[in-house]
């Protein structure tokens, strides 16, 4: 048998021997790339990938996005781990609401060939499963200090007036309001608009992350009612005053709080007159504000609203009365 190798070997071309050889030396490098390489031992941080997750859940926990991976082979293969799409893979297709506690076990992880997976922490991922849901949450205002003496709020109004959040069914039924940071009023007397950021808990930051509103401010200045009476009606016809009865009128009126603290005479504030629409005698009270005011003032109620007109006894017009008799 070693004679007929032998004459089989003699009988091969130079050919044959650099075809033979090429391949010998080959497998004498793939030996040494891989089966003589050094095997290392190496810690790979391996993303949780999550797949599957229905429409209707929603995760309401903080998981650990990365798990510790301890690996063993050939360096070269290690180190090309990093350029594979390597993760942990959680299939949640069939879940339900609750907590999944699932185990990482070794074969968890799809590694290369010849790569060895030695250990995983942490040893297993724990997953909170709840209802997706939708709430409407109203938005209220907060605000701190006092508005400028004589000066009411009126109203507060947001825009948005509420908001719509999605997110799990725990988490949104710990909250019945969403409220703003604090709005700073103090020393305003007059309405203006206002941005202002939400106050919110950090779960809720997490769903809708950072929010600001606008807060529209109705300033008014502050009224108190006051009956002011006998002011006196003057009526003018061709030039001159005439007379009416009653002769004076009391009126009722919303004055800005400071006209009553500073004492101003209210008589002097205001006129009236009457204008005889029907030209029947019986003549409308209108009251007339003598000066402007920088805040309005409301008149709410003249009494009596109707005057007469009292006509003057002359010569003349007794003729006319004795003629018509």
């Amino acid at each position: 048998m070693s004679v007929f190798n032998f004459r089989h070997w003699m009988q091969l071309s130079p050919k044959d021997w650099v075809l033979r050889f090429i391949s010998l030396g080959l497998a004498i490098a793939l030996w040494n790339y891989v089966g003589g390489e050094d095997i290392v031992n190496k810690n790979v941080m391996v993303p949780v990938e999550v797949i599957n997750l229905p429409r209707d859940l929603v995760i309401s926990n903080q998981f650990k996005k990365e798990i510790e991976v301890s690996v063993s082979g050939p360096r070269s293969l290690i180190l090309d781990m990093g350029n594979r799409a390597i993760s942990r893979q959680v299939d949640l297709s069939r879940a339900t609401p609750g907590t999944m506690v699932l185990e990482n076990t070794n074969d968890v992880i799809s590694v290369p060939r010849g790569v060895k997976v030695l250990r995983i922490q942490p040893k297993s991922v724990i997953l909170s499963l709840d209802k997706m849901i939708q709430k409407q949450f109203v938005v209220n205002p907060v605000t701190v200090g006092t508005l400028a003496p004589d000066y009411i709020m009126k109203s507060i109004r947001m825009e948005p007036e509420s908001i719509s959040i999605t997110g799990p069914r725990t988490v949104l039924s710990q909250f019945d309001v969403l409220r703003t940071k604090p709005i700073v009023i103090g020393g305003l007397h007059e309405s203006s608009q206002i941005q202002i950021p939400l106050d919110l808990d950090p779960v809720i930051i997490d769903l809708i992350g950072a929010t600001t509103v606008t807060a529209d401010l109705d300033i008014e200045v502050e009224t108190v009612q006051k009956k002011i009476p006998a002011i006196p009606v003057k009526v003018e016809k061709n030039g001159k005053l005439q007379r009416v009865t009653p002769a004076t009128v009391s009126i009722t009126v919303a004055l800005p709080k400071t006209l009553i603290r500073n004492k101003v005479d209210l008589h002097s504030l205001f006129k009236a007159t009457a204008t005889d629409e029907q030209n029947n005698g019986q003549m409308q009270v209108k009251i007339i504000p003598n000066r402007e005011f920088e805040n309005p003032i409301s008149i709410l109620k003249i009494e009596p609203q109707i005057v007469t007109l009292i006509e003057e006894v002359t010569p003349e017009n007794s003729t006319k009365k004795e003629k018509q008799k």
